[in-house]
């Protein structure tokens, strides 16, 4: 035991290195996002993250959003903890039998105009956990979704894009009407 402790004194830690992001390609995607929520909404944008029963990995993702790289709040996009505050639910994970009921009622709770995001493969049509006992299946059966995010999980550049995908769409949507 000694031994192996005296090792781990002077082994570095295992652990892999950050992503190689271009700085400027996030600045100039989040600002993008941010002109885009000021264009369509006249204000910030409001994510109400919802966990449906995942394993977590998409959530670890939507966190790294927050972090010191990325820092979205400084672009305009919050992350509420009422879903009557938000504009987006973004929903990660299959959705089980027990967050089935929650899920439709946190959509009726968010007010108009509101869009639903599907993060994650599991989100889509459950995964690896498709089939079980315990899973209703993608967040599509429980709630109308908007845009389905791909990955397991999905990075936070592509969630970012995501964004902006959606407001540019629901901008034309709105356009053309």
């Amino acid at each position: 035991m000694r031994k192996l402790l005296f090792q781990n004194f002077f082994r570095g830690p295992l652990t892999e290195r950050a992503p190689a992001l271009d700085e400027a390609a996030v600045e100039e995607l989040a600002t993008a996002l941010q002109r885009a929520a000021r264009r369509r909404l006249g204000r910030s944008l409001s994510i109400r993250e919802i966990d449906a029963g995942s394993c977590n990995g998409c959530e670890l993702e939507i966190h790294a959003l927050s972090n010191a790289y990325y820092d979205v709040e400084r672009f305009g996009i919050r992350f509420v903890a009422s879903p009557r505050h938000a504009d987006v639910l973004l929903v990660t994970g299959p959705v089980t039998k027990n967050m089935s009921d929650a899920l439709e009622r946190t959509y009726r709770a968010t007010p108009d105009p509101k869009w639903v995001i599907a993060l994650g493969d599991c989100a889509r049509d459950g995964g690896c956990f498709a089939g079980s006992y315990a899973v209703v299946g993608g967040v599509s059966q429980i709630v109308p979704v908007d845009l389905h995010i791909p990955g397991c999980p999905p990075p936070p550049v592509t969630i970012l894009q995501g964004l902006l995908s959606l407001l540019d769409r629901t901008a034309k949507n709105v356009a053309s009407t």
